[in-house]
Order: C-alpha cells, then sequence, then structure tokens
C-alpha cells in the first residue's frame, strides 16, 4: 500500500467533512448550546452516554465540564452514565443491555437537566431508550449522531447530524463539536 496516499486520502475526506458541517450546522449547534447553557444556569446537569467510541466521547465532554476546558471557572454539572461500570453491568444483567442508560436517566435524571445521546448511526438501541427516559421524565433530550440520523430526529431536539456515513469521519466531528460546545458554554456562563 501506498502509505503516502492513504495519509493524503484520509485528510481529504476530513477536510471534505468538516466542510460540509461548517455549511450545514451551525443552527442545530447554536439550539444545542442554548439547551445547554439553560439547563446550567438553572441548576440543571448535563448527562452524557454513549457505546464504544462514543462513551469515550461522553466522558471526555463530561470531564471538560466538570474539571475546565479552557478556562479556570467553577465546575459545570456533567456526568457521563457509561462510565459507571457497576450500574451498566448490573442493568445489563438483570434489565438488559438496552436498558442500561434508561435506569441511570431514571434514578439520576430530572426536569431541567440535558440528556446527550451519542451514537454514530443513530439506531443504538440503549441510546434510544435512554432517551426515550429523558423525554418521560421531563428532560431536554438531544443527540449527537451522524448518516441520515437513525431515529434519533423522532426522539430528541435538537439533534446534530453529522454529514457523514464513515463512523471515523462521525466520531472526528462529534469531539470537535462537542469541544466547541464547552468552549462556547464557558463563555456564554461568563456573560450571563
Amino acid at each position: 500500500m501506498e502509505f503516502q496516499q492513504y495519509f493524503q486520502d484520509e485528510l481529504e475526506d476530513h477536510a471534505k467533512v468538516l466542510a460540509d458541517t461548517r455549511a450545514s450546522l451551525a443552527e442545530p449547534f447554536e439550539k444545542m448550546l442554548a439547551a445547554w447553557t439553560h439547563s446550567i444556569q438553572n441548576g440543571g446537569k448535563i448527562l452524557f452516554f454513549g457505546n464504544g467510541g462514543s462513551a469515550a466521547d461522553a466522558q471526555h465532554l463530561s470531564a471538560e465540564l466538570v474539571v475546565r476546558f479552557i478556562d479556570d471557572r467553577a465546575p459545570i454539572a456533567a456526568i457521563a452514565l457509561n462510565t459507571d461500570t457497576s450500574a451498566m453491568t448490573a442493568g445489563a444483567n438483570d434489565l438488559g443491555y438496552d436498558a442500561i442508560f434508561a435506569r441511570q436517566i431514571d434514578a439520576l435524571g430530572k426536569p431541567g437537566d440535558v440528556a446527550v445521546g451519542i451514537s454514530t448511526s443513530g439506531t443504538s438501541p440503549n441510546i434510544i431508550a435512554g432517551l426515550e427516559m429523558a423525554r418521560k421524565k421531563g428532560l431536554v433530550a438531544t443527540a449527537l449522531t451522524g448518516r441520515d440520523g437513525g431515529v434519533m430526529p423522532d426522539i430528541a431536539d435538537p439533534v446534530i447530524i453529522i454529514p457523514a456515513t464513515s463512523t471515523r469521519r462521525i466520531q472526528e466531528m462529534h469531539i470537535t463539536l462537542g469541544h466547541m460546545l464547552c468552549g462556547a458554554l464557558e463563555k456564554s456562563l461568563k456573560l450571563a
């Protein structure tokens, strides 16, 4: 394999997805930021959850908010539900894997909190169940996804749908936009 060509092709593909994201996602980004800001300003918290690489993104973004992203500031209430291995494995064993996030949201979520389900396909059953529980409990159900959005647009608002079909490109944009949301949230809270 010609690795220099692979190197160039991957960067070109990334650049195209970045350009498509820039062209189409400013409005959903602003809506997501508004949901996060409103929740935190009113004593709420942000509950992130995902599977695999999306679980890593959930944990990463939660840490950026709880500790700090850019500025030294008060902690922002956030949690990654996929980091509680005892709750996840007990839930999977006793209730089934599809219920692991819904159960935690039922236990920890309150009206005005924001649930952020992360799924590159938009069809992960446990993410869908978590978002449905969030709506039932009065949380703001939001999602980061890709491809055609799967069922996320039917159960979450706002939804950021990365205009790509490749899982790796979707994940790259999720963490990029996630970082941008963390930075924008810090700025929004400072202005309030």
